[in-house]
Formats: C-alpha cells, sequence, structure tokens
C-alpha cells in the first residue's frame, strides 16, 4: 500500500509538472507528425528515463536539505531571486523574442532515445520542482524519505513523464496556433513563478528575528 501511495504521489507530481505545452512536449509531437508514432515513443522513452534520473537526484539532495534546515534557509533566499528573475524574463521578455524558423532534421530512430535523454537531462527544472515538493510534504507528514518512498516516486515520475508524452504524442497535432500557446505558455511560468516568489518572500519574512 505504501508502494501504490507513492507511485501515485511520482505519476500524478509529474504530471501536474510535465501536462503543460513545453519543449519536450512539442517536439514529441513534431516526431509523431514527421516520422511517426514508433519514432516519437522512443524520443518520449529517453526523456522519461531522464526525468527518473533528475527526480533520483532531486530526492537525495531534498533528503539532506531535510536534515540541514540551515541550508535551507539560504537556498531559500537564493531561489528568490531566481524566481523573480524568471517572472520579470517571462513577462517581459520571453514574449517579445522572435525565433527564427527552425530547419527540418531527422533522426534515426536509434538516435531519438538518446537525443530524447540528453535534451531531458540537461533540463534542471525537475530538481528544484522535486527538492520543493518532497520538503513541502515533509512537513505536513505526506512524504518521507525512505528507500520505498524514493524508488518508488521515481518510478511514478518516469511513468508520468511517458503518459504526459503519449499525450501529446496521440493528440497534438495542428501547428495552428502554436504562436499563441508559445505566449500564453510564457504568461503562465510568469504567474507560477510570481506566485511562489510571493510565497519563498512570506517565508523568509517569517523566520526573519525581528
Amino acid at each position: 500500500m505504501v508502494f501504490v501511495y507513492y507511485l501515485f504521489f511520482g505519476v500524478f507530481g509529474t504530471i501536474i509538472a510535465t501536462f503543460i505545452p513545453g519543449l519536450l512536449n512539442m517536439y514529441s509531437a513534431k516526431i509523431s507528425r514527421t516520422q511517426g508514432k514508433k519514432s516519437a515513443f522512443l524520443f518520449a522513452t529517453g526523456v522519461s528515463i531522464a526525468i527518473g534520473v533528475l527526480t533520483t537526484i532531486a530526492l537525495v539532495f531534498a533528503r539532506f536539505l531535510d536534515k540541514n534546515p540551515e541550508v535551507i534557509s539560504i537556498l531559500q533566499k537564493v531561489a528568490l531571486g531566481i524566481f523573480i528573475s524568471i517572472t520579470i524574463y517571462f513577462f517581459f521578455i520571453a514574449k517579445d523574442v522572435k525565433k527564427a524558423p527552425v530547419k527540418e532534421v531527422s533522426y534515426s530512430k536509434s538516435n531519438l532515445f538518446f537525443k530524447g535523454f540528453v535534451l531531458s537531462i540537461i533540463n534542471l527544472l525537475p530538481i528544484p520542482y522535486w527538492v520543493y515538493i518532497s520538503i513541502t510534504f515533509t512537513s505536513f507528514n505526506w512524504f518521507s524519505f525512505t528507500q520505498l518512498s524514493v524508488i518508488s516516486t521515481v518510478i511514478g515520475s518516469v511513468i508520468g513523464a511517458f503518459v504526459v508524452m503519449s499525450g501529446y504524442i496521440w493528440f497534438f497535432r495542428s501547428k495552428e496556433n502554436q504562436k499563441n500557446v508559445n505566449l500564453n505558455m510564457n504568461y503562465l511560468i510568469g504567474a507560477a513563478t510570481a506566485i511562489i516568489s510571493v510565497l519563498t518572500l512570506f517565508k523568509i519574512i517569517r523566520t526573519m528575528q525581528w
């Protein structure tokens, strides 16, 4: 029962983090459109396994932080600066950037798995996401850093990532409104980081000694 709980924790945690249109999701849909579903699923498998690796790193790091609260205090201040910078970027800069047309490149099926893994592994966002989620849930006694919970959550994160990628491969077909999607995503990410910035600032103020 504990395994199932943490398995679903990993699945839904990853789905929430990855269901919005992003580089890897859209690229998997593009591969499906241009090279077929089998090629796209190879790419998605590489992405999902890489997310599992990043989730493992995040949970190990979070376990260390959970035992060293003084480090969390320092990281909160650093994170506040990062989140504010990201908010400013996505609200005021990203929407004005015009992308040059990208030339279509076909990759062999044997390379798609590796390409998916590499593109996903260099995207380090799952690390701060899972660190924040796991530590927050631990404070409510909804998560524990046991070997079983970590393994279950990692397996769940791989499954969740593959489910999301599969959804894009099967259903996201149209090239229309892609510009609007990108623009809306900029505002959505900016709003999310703005909320996180406010919450982080509130936490810092609460922990300050007056």
